[in-house]
């Protein structure tokens, strides 16, 4: 396919998952929060999400600094945990938090 027709895909997936973040966050959160929540939903599914501690803690205290460790629990496949969720993670918190 062409980089402009996976671009549209991508745009229409991820729109998918901003909406569903939109409906289960029901704090206030800037931008950056909400795309690092975003790009976490896309990640582990919005099923898991909608479960989460982590989104549980930011309806409750979107300042809470322990959230960044909710991120940071996400990080393993198969039960063992994998350097590349591990970056993936702290970078989603690292955005949340700027």
């Amino acid at each position: 396919i062409t980089k402009e027709y996976a671009f549209e895909i991508f745009k229409e997936v991820a729109d998918r998952f901003a909406k569903r973040v939109d409906v289960l966050v029901t704090s206030n959160i800037n931008q950056n929060q909400f795309n690092s929540l975003v790009s976490f939903a896309y990640n582990v599914g919005t099923g898991n999400f909608a479960s989460s501690t982590l989104l549980k803690k930011v309806n409750k205290n979107t300042s809470d600094l322990t959230i960044k460790n909710e991120f940071l629990r996400w990080n393993k496949a198969g039960g063992k945990v994998i350097n590349g969720l591990t970056n993936r993670r702290n970078e989603e918190a690292n955005i949340y938090f700027s």
